[in-house]
C-alpha cells in the first residue's frame, strides 16, 4: 500500500492546477511523444486515439482531476476504477509504469521550463508514484480474480471466430470461442473484451469492444460498427471471417448491470452504444420482476441492429422499448407489443417528459449524446447517483469526466 502523500507535496501539486489548466494538453502531448518513441510501449496503446488527439485530452483531464482532488482522492474512485479496468484489459503490468513516469515527468519539465523547479518536480515524482503504486495494487487484485475465476485467464488468450452475422448495414457481430476448447469466464453484462491485433500495413493495434451476448461459459460475442476511415473496424468487416484467430484478454469494465440491485432501469443508447445493453437484456427472463425500459436512437431501418431481439424481449414482457429513427420512421416499422417507434432523434425535451425519477439510467453512445442526456436527466431532477454511462474509447469530454 502506498504511503500517504505529505502535506507539502499535496500543497505543491494543488498549486500547479492553474499551470495544468493552461498547459495540461501540451504536457500530455509531449509525454506521449516521448513514450511512443519506444515500440514496445507504443504497442500497448490504441493508436487511433493518438491520431485524433483523444488520448492526450483524456490524460490531461485525468491529471488535472488528480491535482484538484489531491486532498480528497475518494472523489476519484470512479476514475481510478475505470483506469484500472482499462489497464487490466490491455495487460498493463508493473514494469510499464517507470516508462510512463519518466515520460510524464520529462514532459512537465520540458513544457513548464524554468517554472518546473526541483521542488515542483520532486512533488510530482512523489504524486506520480503514489498513484502508480495504488493502481498496481488494485490491478493485481483484478488479475488474481481473473486467474482464479472458472474459465478465467490472464494475458492474451487465442480465440477463433465461430460465426459472423450482419446485424445492420454498418454493424456485424462476431461470435468467439477459445481455441483450446476450454470454458471461458462468464462476463458481467456491460463489460468489454480487449484485443491485441496485427493489422497488415498498420502493425500492432489494441481495441476494446463491448460484449453483446448474455453471459456464457463457452463463448463471447462482440458487435462492431464499421467507422469511416476506421482501421480496425474496417479490418473486422472486410477481412475477419469464420476461423480467424484473435488474441483476447479476459472481460473487463466497471459499467456492469446487476438486476438484483436495480428494480427500475432505463437503457438509453444511440448508434452502436446499444451493444452492452443487449448483453444485459438478453440475460433477463420474464420471471424477473423488473421494470426495464429500452430507449434507442438510430438513423434508419438499415442501420437498426438487434431489432428482432428487442421485439422478442418486448413481446415477452421483459422490457418496454422506444426506438427513434433520425431519418424518419420507415414504413416497415409499426408499433408492436411493447415497442413504440418515433421520428427524429432522442431529444432533451422528450426525455424530460418521460423521466422516472426512481429509475437508474444507463447511457451509452457518442459523447455529445451522453452529455445531452445527462444534462436532461439532471435538469429533470434525477439524482446524479442514478445516472451512469460508458465511454467508448477515451474519456476526453471534460463535462462527462467531471460528472463521473
Amino acid at each position: 500500500m502506498a504511503a500517504p502523500l505529505d502535506e507539502k507535496t499535496r500543497s505543491i501539486v494543488k498549486a500547479c492546477v492553474p499551470a495544468l489548466e493552461a498547459h495540461g494538453l501540451d504536457i500530455t502531448r509531449e509525454m506521449y511523444s516521448r513514450l511512443l518513441a519506444d515500440p514496445e510501449i507504443r504497442d500497448l496503446f490504441n493508436m487511433s486515439h493518438q491520431k485524433d488527439g483523444e488520448q492526450p485530452k483524456a490524460l490531461a483531464l485525468a491529471v488535472l482531476a488528480y491535482a484538484r482532488n489531491i486532498d480528497t482522492l475518494g472523489n476519484l474512485g470512479g476514475m481510478v476504477e475505470r483506469i484500472t479496468q482499462k489497464h487490466v484489459g490491455l495487460n498493463i503490468l508493473p514494469e510499464h509504469y517507470p516508462y510512463v513516469g519518466k515520460a510524464l515527468l520529462g514532459a512537465i519539465e520540458h513544457v513548464l521550463g524554468d517554472a518546473a523547479t526541483p521542488e515542483i518536480m520532486d512533488a510530482w515524482a512523489k504524486a506520480y508514484w503514489f498513484l502508480a503504486d495504488l493502481l498496481i495494487g488494485i490491478e493485481k487484485k483484478v488479475y488474481d480474480e481473473h486467474e482464479a475465476a472458472p474459465g478465467g485467464w490472464i494475458g492474451w488468450r487465442p480465440f477463433r471466430v465461430r460465426s459472423v452475422k450482419h446485424e445492420s448495414s454498418i454493424i456485424r457481430s462476431f461470435e468467439l470461442v477459445p481455441t483450446d476448447g476450454k470454458p471461458v469466464m462468464k462476463h458481467l453484462p456491460g463489460q468489454y473484451l480487449s484485443f491485441k491485433l496485427d493489422i497488415p500495413g498498420h502493425g500492432s493495434q489494441r481495441r476494446n469492444y463491448s460484449i453483446s451476448s448474455a453471459p456464457s461459459s463457452d463463448h463471447y460475442r462482440i458487435s462492431v460498427r464499421k467507422e469511416d476511415g476506421g482501421v480496425v473496424s474496417s479490418w473486422f468487416h472486410d477481412t475477419v471471417r469464420e476461423g480467424t484467430e484473435l488474441q483476447v484478454s479476459a472481460p473487463s469494465g466497471d459499467f456492469v448491470y446487476d438486476p438484483t440491485k436495480e428494480q427500475k432501469t432505463v437503457f438509453l443508447s444511440a448508434g452502436v452504444g446499444l451493444t452492452p445493453f443487449i448483453s444485459a437484456v438478453d440475460a433477463l427472463s420474464p420471471n424477473e420482476k423488473k421494470t426495464v425500459r429500452f430507449i434507442h436512437g438510430t438513423h434508419a431501418s438499415e442501420t437498426e441492429a438487434f431489432s428482432a431481439d428487442v421485439q422478442k424481449l418486448a413481446a415477452s414482457g421483459i422490457l418496454q422499448a422506444d426506438i427513434f429513427f433520425s431519418a424518419g420512421v420507415p414504413a416497415s416499422a409499426t408499433d408492436k407489443s411493447g415497442v413504440q417507434y418515433h421520428a427524429g432523434r432522442i431529444t432533451k425535451d422528450w426525455l424530460t417528459k418521460h423521466v422516472d425519477p426512481h429509475a437508474i439510467y444507463r447511457i451509452c453512445g457518442p459523447d455529445s449524446f451522453m452529455r445531452d442526456m445527462v444534462d436532461a436527466l439532471k435538469t429533470a431532477g434525477v439524482p446524479v447517483a442514478n445516472i451512469r454511462y460508458e465511454f467508448f474509447g477515451s474519456a476526453a469530454d471534460a463535462e462527462l469526466l467531471a460528472a463521473v
